[in-house]
C-alpha cells in the first residue's frame, strides 16, 4: 500500500470538510483542523486527512473514521477486548464476540467505535459495530469490523 497522491486543501474545501466532519464525528473534530491540511490518497481508494503532517481522520466507502493517533482527541464509544484477542485485533482481524470483555452502553449497529485492550485501555483499532452493545458478548460470531489497526499503512503515515 502506498500514497498515490498527496495535496493541500484550499480554504473553501477545508470549510466544507469541517462541516461534514462535525456532522459525522462530532463538533470536536472541526476544532482540531488548525494548521496545514493535506489529503493523502492511498492506492486502495482510502483518503487520509493530515493536519500538520499527522493523520487525523480517514475516509473509506463506509464514511469518516478517526485514526488511532487521534483517538484520545475524538471521543467515540468503546469496546474492550480481553488480552487473548489483542494480537489478533492489532493484526487486523475483526473482533469476535468471545473476545469482548465489555462494551459501552448505547452502541448501535454501524456505529464507529474504538477497540481498546483490557489491561491498559490502549486503543488497538477503530471499527464498525455489527451488533448493538447488548449483543457484543454473545457466545459466538463477528461483532466488530476492523477498519484501522496499530501498524497498518494509516498508522505508519504518522511516523
Amino acid at each position: 500500500m502506498s500514497i498515490k497522491r498527496r495535496f493541500h486543501l484550499k480554504k473553501a474545501a477545508v470549510k466544507r470538510l469541517k462541516h461534514e466532519l462535525a456532522e459525522k464525528l462530532g463538533g470536536a473534530v472541526s476544532e482540531l483542523l488548525k494548521g496545514a491540511i493535506e489529503v493523502a490518497e492511498l492506492d486502495d481508494g482510502r483518503e487520509v486527512l493530515l493536519v500538520n503532517g499527522k493523520p487525523l481522520v480517514f475516509r473509506t466507502p463506509e464514511g469518516f473514521f478517526p485514526t488511532l493517533r487521534a483517538a484520545d482527541q475524538i471521543k467515540l464509544k468503546c469496546a474492550t477486548v480481553d488480552m487473548g484477542a489483542v494480537p489478533h485485533v492489532a493484526g487486523g482481524a475483526d473482533v469476535m464476540a468471545p473476545g469482548v470483555a465489555r462494551a459501552d452502553a448505547g452502541i448501535a449497529p454501524n456505529d464507529r467505535i474504538i477497540i481498546v485492550d483490557e489491561r491498559h485501555g490502549k486503543p488497538l483499532a477503530v471499527g464498525i459495530a455489527l451488533v448493538d452493545s447488548a449483543n457484543m458478548r454473545a457466545p459466538k460470531g463477528r461483532v466488530i469490523k476492523n477498519v484501522h489497526h496499530v501498524g497498518d499503512e494509516i498508522w505508519r503515515l504518522g511516523e
